[in-house]
């Protein structure tokens, strides 16, 4: 029993340092990739939202790099048809039969570029595979490499051309995680970085090198399970969850999977930051990001400019916080 303690301190450690290895290419960004790591412990997925430009695709490929990983991008198009991502029986030339091609999903992490511009079918094309892991073409299901993990992007500005994400996909991310523009501080070291001859396109030349790899993640994941989680702060998820329902502005409140999704998150943060048992401050830290995607608001509260980040922060205030 001292010995898998030991490797999971040794795993947490080493996750731990995957973010000083980002940081060599992504300035700014370090709740980003605390938030992936949490979905990497999680087996779940994060969409990713922000403007063009604050790293987003650079920050996924980073993140391999240090976790000696594959990954792979996928630019959601109109006309991008389900079998580019989950490959397609194709006729092998040389023996005259079918075989299967596999498409990009057949990785580590895939960045699913920009999700909301792709029609519905195609957006379709990756729930079996976030919600089960596998993929079904021509009737057989094929397991996906592990760990698996879909960090998806949107533009939040550009609502032109684009099929908003249904509830059920939604519900499928563990973790909305939103890239702000970096503060000037952080800007000027970008630029200066730039002018010493930085290439986004080269992770390689960053400097980045693998800190941790998949026997670390499964590790990690071990340990989050064995987290223990008080009645007490069980109790306080549901709280949150149930006042989400019951709040006037909103139409779709947390289901019970999302009231899941916090308490494994939570328990996740929890293992990160060196302890074994939950507290409500770790609810509290992952709040927002496990469930502000899951909550539908009203029309007439949209007519009012009401914002959904807002009503959490509401619902939150009014739970009594456990001691």
């Amino acid at each position: 029993m001292t010995e898998t303690v030991g490797e999971h301190d040794e795993a947490r450690e080493r996750l731990t340092a995957v973010r000083t290895e980002v940081a060599k290419a992504v300035v700014g960004q370090d709740a980003a990739v605390s938030g992936l790591l949490v979905a990497l412990l999680c087996g779940g997925h994060v969409l990713m939202e922000g403007v063009p430009g604050v790293a987003k695709t650079l920050l996924v490929r980073s993140l391999a790099a240090a976790l000696a990983v594959d990954t792979r991008r996928v630019q959601f198009t109109p006309d991008l048809m389900p079998g580019d991502i989950t490959g397609s029986m194709v006729i092998d030339s040389r023996q005259g039969e079918l075989s299967f091609r596999e498409g990009p999903i057949f990785t580590h992490l895939l960045l699913a570029d920009e999700i909301n511009r792709t029609p519905p079918k195609t957006q379709s094309a990756l729930l079996e595979a976030m919600e089960e892991g596998t993929v079904s073409v021509d009737g057989v299901s094929r397991p996906l490499p592990q760990p698996f993990l879909v960090a998806a992007t949107q533009n939040p500005v550009e609502y032109e051309g684009t099929y908003p994400l249904p509830e059920a996909q939604l519900d499928r991310f563990l973790l909305k995680v939103v890239l702000p523009v970096p503060d000037r501080a952080a800007e000027l070291e970008i630029l200066r970085r730039h002018a010493d001859g930085f290439d986004p396109r080269d992770v390689a030349g960053a400097g980045i090198t693998p800190v941790a790899g998949p026997g670390d993640i499964a590790a990690g994941r071990a340990a989050v399970g064995r987290v223990q989680v008080s009645p007490e702060v069980a109790g306080y998820i549901v709280d949150i969850a149930r006042a989400t329902r019951e709040s006037p502005s909103l139409s779709l409140g947390v289901s019970p999977r999302g009231a899941t999704a916090l308490l494994h998150s939570a328990r996740a943060w929890a293992w990160l930051t060196g302890r074994d048992f939950v507290t409500p401050d770790d609810v509290k830290a992952l709040a927002h990001a496990t469930l502000v995607h899951r909550l539908g608001l009203r029309p007439e509260a949209e007519l009012e400019g009401v914002q959904v980040a807002q009503v959490l922060a509401s619902a939150l205030g009014s739970v009594p916080v456990p001691r």
